[in-house]
């Protein structure tokens, strides 16, 4: 299970964008994060990923509280989180091309020579041709860069997957392709997710259950209820397809 417990974050410790965040999410469920953009629902994706340290509060990883961060985590807890951001060229190396990029968790690992096999059965998880993998990330589409993010985050077999806004940047077909390889992969392996993102539509539709940002911080929602028309909420033009629990539109 990941458990976050009253987590105050951000980059300036006199005004934090999170203030008293909670949230689980539990072996092989799927939960949405809902919240409108810069509300902070990214920097507690980062926390729960272990790439930023929160000012207050405590995460739990199975049980286990979290003391260090980034690449002073122990290397068994940084693999067991996979993370997709919603801009792949700024989480790419732009000298890499797509087969190192998705290999270069394997390398870091010092399991080099899992690279061939698992690279071309992610590749076509994930809808990868063999023509695209030796190209460079200036030379595919965002959509096709977001889906070798996809496979570098699946690479080490992790048990928890955030995927912060992963779809946001992409066209109708390119999302329902990348939520089904998501929707495989925890069929398979039975992992977690924590789905951020402000589109209530198909967050509903793919996680089990959606959280609104007022939810987890506690505060108390707006009068008018849900979210103002400026959080960015739209709707989909394509459901993603129905989950393992046989969820459908």
């Amino acid at each position: 299970m990941v458990e976050l417990r009253a987590i105050t974050a951000g980059y300036d410790r006199k005004a934090p964008v999170v203030q008293g965040a909670s949230l689980t999410v539990a072996p092989g469920e799927a939960v949405g994060l809902l919240g409108a953009s810069g509300c902070g629902k990214s920097t507690l994706a980062r926390v729960a990923a272990l790439l930023h340290r929160p000012d207050s509060g405590a995460l739990l990883l199975d049980g286990e509280p979290i003391h260090r961060w980034r690449h002073r985590a122990p290397r068994a807890q940084r693999t067991a989180i996979g993370v997709v951001f919603q801009q792949p060229r700024l989480s790419a190396d732009p000298r890499l091309g797509l087969t190192d990029l998705i290999a270069e968790p394997l390398r870091a690992c010092g399991r080099r020579e899992e690279i061939p096999e698992r690279v071309a059965e992610l590749a076509a998880a994930v809808g990868l041709t063999p023509d695209l993998l030796g190209r460079r990330p200036h030379e595919v589409s965002d959509g096709q860069l977001q889906r070798a993010c996809l496979a570098r985050a699946l690479v080490l077999r992790p048990r928890w997957l955030i995927c912060d806004e992963m779809t946001a940047m992409l066209d109708a077909s390119t999302t329902a392709a990348l939520v089904a390889a998501v929707e495989d992969y925890r069929a398979t392996t039975g992992a977690g997710l924590l789905a951020v993102g402000h589109d209530q539509v198909l967050l509903d539709r793919w996680c089990d259950r959606t959280l609104h940002w007022d939810d987890v911080t506690g505060r108390t929602p707006p009068a008018t209820g849900g979210l103002p028309q400026a959080s960015g909420l739209r709707e989909p033009s394509v459901a993603p397809p129905a989950g393992r629990h046989g969820r459908k539109g």
